[in-house]
């Protein structure tokens, strides 16, 4: 095409010169000629750059718009924290005021997560995914699963759904260092029970003497991370009727009503990619057929990549229900993979 761009533009310069080149010798009409052809030629080579800077230019803009839609994975190693049980950022047993993932206030961050913990009586299985957005919302996802193994629950299948939103409302865990103020994030936690198989003719919590089968947990959360001891702190006040997270109702014929429980975290940061720490969970007590008893755990987190974590934990749930009667411990491991 430039070829044929520039035998086009040669000849109509021939065209519109040729009564002034029958008054010129033949050695000035040829010298006339060339110099034309030069033109042409630096005229095109002109054209195809201006055309290489437009590309160049695009495809630039392109990549820096390819760049923007990138996660920046920007936050610090173990300040995304791990998943709760319930599918909120924070710890094991409870929410932290941190957003999930490790998206600065420019990027987002998200994951996914897989939760077994088993007691002696007991098997919960928790699994979803939560999305960080700008260092500011966290959106989750989660289900649990509820399994007995000893008889006379020894066929007991629960399921629970969870849909988290939490937002964060002042503060930075990290970078307020010369403050004492921590971040706080408020958020709700939006639960389903799917009801009770394998006890035959009991199939909804109502028959155990829960008030309803959903419910929404309240909570506003306080976390303080301290660089120079390597130490986080976490306190979480939460508004609830959930009879064990949910997973035998809300409310019941004992109490039903919103009280407000205490939950408790600290943790010890040995490196950068190991966190030793302790939590403690306040539970209400709300159905004859449950003795509920608070929830505490110890645990040890480890962040070999800002894209994978494990947590160990020992855990202690108490009496779960008049049936088995007996305090619950056991182990606690969760995996969380995400950016």
């Amino acid at each position: 095409m430039k070829k044929i761009a520039k035998s086009g533009m040669f000849t109509l310069l021939v065209t519109l010169a040729v009564p002034a080149m029958a008054q010129i010798s033949d050695a000035q009409r040829e010298a006339w000629m060339q110099a034309q052809q030069r033109k042409a030629a630096q005229a095109m080579r002109s054209a195809a750059a201006t055309d290489g800077a437009r590309a160049a230019t695009a495809a630039s803009a392109a990549a820096q718009d390819n760049a923007r839609w990138m996660p920046d994975l920007g936050k610090l190693s173990a300040t995304g924290g791990v998943i709760q049980v319930e599918g909120a950022g924070g710890g094991g047993l409870t929410p932290w005021a941190l957003i999930t993932g490790y998206g600065t206030r420019d990027s987002y961050g998200a994951n996914a997560h897989y939760t077994y913990l088993a007691t002696q009586d007991y098997t919960l299985k928790s699994y979803g995914v939560a999305v960080g957005l700008r260092d500011r919302v966290e959106l989750s996802l989660a289900k649990q699963e509820l399994y007995g193994s000893l008889a006379p629950l020894a066929d007991l299948r629960i399921t629970q759904d969870i849909v988290g939103i939490k937002v964060k409302l002042a503060g930075d865990a990290v970078y307020d260092q010369d403050r004492w103020l921590p971040q706080i994030a408020v958020g709700a936690m939006f639960k389903h029970n799917n009801g009770i198989g394998g006890l035959g003719s009991v199939t909804s919590v109502k028959q155990l003497g829960a008030a309803s089968n959903s419910g929404i947990d309240y909570y506003v959360s306080a976390t303080k991370i301290l660089l120079a001891q390597s130490l986080l702190l976490n306190g979480t006040l939460r508004l609830t009727k959930a009879n064990q997270m949910g997973l035998l109702g809300f409310g019941g014929d004992l109490n039903d009503r919103y009280q407000a429980m205490g939950e408790f975290s600290a943790a010890y940061l040995l490196n950068r990619k190991l966190a030793l720490g302790v939590e403690y969970r306040m539970k209400p007590r709300n159905l004859a057929a449950d003795h509920e008893k608070d929830y505490y755990d110890a645990f040890l987190a480890w962040f070999p990549s800002k894209n994978l974590s494990m947590t160990l934990a020992y855990v202690a749930l108490g009496d779960i229900t008049v049936y088995n009667p007996k305090r619950q411990r056991g182990v606690y491991l969760s995996l969380q993979a995400g950016f």
